[in-house]
């Protein structure tokens, strides 16, 4: 289920630098944060503890316990007796070790639902140019940890458009296949030597994205192919006369001819552009359940970077470089 945005004493918890997110959502900060200062500007300057479940006859619960927030006292998860939580600070930390490594920089960071799920965004010092033009696509390194048992902490790798704030995913299995994962399993300092391995990786994936970025933007797929395309991402139902898939379809050809930097030159009806119509429908466009728009700007934004958006771009990713082989 998408997450909502979590808040800490009334206020939305996410801070950012540099220019307003593409979620448009979050405190400006006016100079890039330290860890302290994004820490307590996103809201994140909360621990958790785990305590002990009773049921309400009074019978312990002995495999498993509650994980408590310690400013709100808000149970944000049930775990088995093996998890060990890794505080906000700690995730800072842990990143701190890459930054000062990589000369990265905080950009944005935020927390999810009631606290559950955290993030933090840093940004690499180079960018990817398409084809050499003017369409850049910026590097960053994306953290993510949960309280509530679901997940690992991980960092893994999200290029974001700049042209039109997309975030591309390009890896089925978030963690695994473009980055790394750190189960809830024991001290996070004695896990630290991991972080000196994130920045080779990041290397190596950005490198392998810059080539079939450029590929991309070399192909220009026939109206068959781009048919083609679409129907896999959004296939009509079997059996039923329900238009919502030809209605998506119909947006996504529009983004591919008119979205946002589709007429550049370099990148204008290419298979690039078939992606990032994709990307762009999933980040801006997608609908998203929500009583107003800081929620429903909040659950899109869990979709696209952790939830159904993104493997849905994922796909859209494999499925544009098959079609331009």
């Amino acid at each position: 289920m998408a997450h909502n945005l979590a808040t800490t004493n009334g206020r939305t918890a996410m801070a950012f630098y540099g220019e307003t997110p593409w979620h448009d959502l979050g405190t400006r900060l006016d100079e890039p944060a330290t860890a302290a200062e994004a820490i307590s500007a996103a809201g994140l300057d909360y621990d958790v503890e785990l305590t002990s479940i009773i049921t309400t006859d009074g019978i312990p619960v002995p495999q498993k316990r509650a994980v408590v927030r310690t400013d709100s006292s808000d149970v944000i998860g049930v775990v088995g007796n093996g998890y060990v939580p890794v505080q906000n600070r700690e995730c800072f930390g842990f990143l701190d070790a890459i930054v000062a490594e990589g000369g990265l920089r905080y950009h944005t960071a935020g927390a999810l639902g009631r606290g559950e799920r955290i993030w933090l965004l840093a940004k690499l010092p180079e960018q990817i140019r398409v084809k050499n033009s003017v369409d850049v696509v910026d590097k960053f390194l994306l953290l993510s940890n949960t309280h509530d048992g679901t997940a690992a902490l991980r960092v893994f790798f999200t290029p974001i458009r700049v042209v039109c704030q997309n975030t591309l995913n390009m890896a089925e299995v978030r963690g695994r296949s473009d980055g790394i994962s750190i189960l809830h399993r024991g001290d996070l300092v004695s896990k630290i030597r991991e972080a000196q391995r994130v920045l080779g990786l990041a290397e190596q994936f950005y490198d392998d994205a810059a080539a079939k970025i450029d590929h991309l933007a070399n192909v220009y797929p026939t109206s068959e192919q781009l048919k083609n395309f679409f129907e896999s991402l959004y296939p009509d139902p079997i059996l039923s006369e329900n238009r919502r898939a030809k209605n998506v379809r119909d947006k996504l050809f529009n983004l591919f001819e008119s979205g946002m930097g589709q007429d550049m030159p370099e990148v204008k009806h290419t298979a690039w552009a078939a992606f990032n119509a994709v990307t762009e429908y999933v980040d801006h466009l997608r609908p998203s359940r929500g009583r107003d728009d800081r929620e429903r700007s909040g659950r899109r934004l869990d979709s696209a970077w952790f939830g159904s958006g993104a493997k849905l771009k994922a796909r859209a990713w494999n499925l544009a470089l098959t079609m331009a082989n």
